[in-house]
């Protein structure tokens, strides 16, 4: 690698897997589960490991496959059983704390909300919802700055109009 970067995929993947999961949950569509699209960004970021080129964070490289595999998946549904590779020894377990059900349910109508964006725009707000910077965001979508930040205003408008009523 000529970036000199010692890269632990285990590590990488420890430290991301979270996120990962988060995002496969966003885009997650039957027959396609989100453990399912875990594996695929899993063996696609230990497929691609070794071209890392070290021209962006490895967070913000491994959001950027997460989010093209999941768009990826939406788009070629019926081609995805025959390129999932599973991985039988990585095993992923969210983080089981208790959470308010009021707090559970303004989620759920967040999700909801969110599914009804289309797919650009449900990248952009789960990166921005995941505390990643316009830049960051901009290194993983192709999209500038600018044009990420009119988005956003824009996506955070509908997902207020959308949940607003929701909650009441």
């Amino acid at each position: 690698m000529p970036h000199k970067l010692k890269l632990n995929f285990e590590q990488i993947l420890e430290e991301n897997k979270n996120k990962i999961f988060r995002i496969c949950r966003i885009y997650a569509t039957l027959p396609i589960e989100p453990q399912d699209l875990f594996q695929e960004v899993v063996f696609q970021i230990w497929k691609s490991l070794e071209r890392f080129k070290g021209h962006s964070s490895i967070d913000t490289w491994v959001y950027k496959i997460t989010i093209n595999v999941c768009l990826r998946s939406k788009l070629n549904l019926d081609k995805i059983n025959n390129k999932t590779e599973r991985f039988e020894s990585i095993h992923f377990t969210p983080i089981e704390k208790e959470i308010d059900v009021s707090e559970q349910e303004k989620f759920k109508y967040l999700e909801e909300c969110i599914s009804t964006l289309n797919e650009t725009d449900t990248s952009l707000i789960v990166l921005y919802l995941d505390d990643l910077s316009y830049k960051d965001i901009s290194i993983i979508t192709g999209l500038s700055e600018n044009h990420i930040a009119v988005k956003m205003k824009r996506i955070r408008k509908k997902l207020f109009e959308c949940i607003t009523p929701k909650i009441k």
